[in-house]
C-alpha cells in the first residue's frame, strides 16, 4: 500500500522560532537550505564554502564508485531520523544496501560524515556525533578542510588523522585521508 504525505507547509505558516514545532510540521516543510530538527526546534546548519563542497563531493564520488563492490548506498544531505524527536542531516551518509530505500532514513547508517564549515567547531559537532551514535551508526568521520585533518569518532573519543586510511569496522569501507584532501590541490 502506497504511503501518502500531506502537502507541504509554507515557511510563512510556521510558528515563530520561539514556539514548538512538531515533527510532522518539520517533515512536511521545505527549508532552503535544509535544517536539523532537535526536540521541537530547528537548528540551522552552517553551509560550506568551496572547500567544504569540494570535499563533500569528492567523498560522495569515491564512495559511490564502490557502491556495488562494498554493498552500500551513498547519499548527500539526506534527513536521518536519529530519534523520535531529532532529525539530523549529515553531509554524507553511507547506508547498507540491504536496507530499504527510505524517504527519511530510519535504519542506522554504516557511516555519517561531516565536513566542517568555516564557522563550525569540533566542540559543537559533539552533540551531532552523539546523536548518530545513539541511533546506532557504526562510525562517524569529521573532515576539516582548513587544517586538512580528519577525525574518526567513537562515542567517547575523536582520533585525529592527517594521513592513512579511515575504515569502518566489519565492512569493506576504506578511504585514504590524503586521497580525499588531494581534491583541494587540484
Amino acid at each position: 500500500m502506497a504511503q501518502t504525505y500531506p502537502t507541504q507547509t509554507r515557511s510563512d505558516e510556521l510558528p515563530s522560532p520561539q514556539k514548538f514545532l512538531s515533527v510532522e510540521q518539520y517533515l512536511n516543510t521545505t527549508y532552503r537550505p535544509d535544517v536539523d530538527y532537535v526536540d521541537g526546534e530547528i537548528e540551522e546548519r552552517n553551509l560550506g564554502e568551496f572547500d567544504h563542497a569540494d570535499l563533500q563531493s569528492e567523498m560522495i564520488t569515491m564512495l559511490r564508485n564502490r557502491q556495488q563492490e562494498w554493498s552500500i548506498r551513498v547519499v548527500g544531505e539526506n534527513r536521518v531520523r536519529v530519534s523520535p524527536t531529532r532529525i539530523r542531516i549529515p553531509d554524507v551518509c553511507v547506508l547498507d544496501a540491504a536496507h530499504p530505500r527510505e524517504r527519511i532514513i530510519t535504519h542506522p547508517p554504516l557511516l555519517c560524515v561531516e565536513v566542517l564549515s568555516p564557522r563550525d567547531s569540533l566542540k559543537a559537532m559533539r552533540r551531532r556525533v552523539q546523536d548518530f551514535f545513539d541511533m546506532g551508526v557504526k562510525d562517524v568521520w569529521i573532515f576539516d578542510p582548513e587544517t586538512r585533518t580528519a577525525h574518526s569518532c567513537t562515542p567517547s573519543t575523536m582520533t585525529e588523522h592527517k594521513t592513512g586510511t579511515l575504515r569502518v569496522p566489519n565492512t569493506k569501507i576504506a578511504l585514504s585521508v590524503e586521497g580525499i584532501f588531494s581534491t583541494l590541490d587540484n
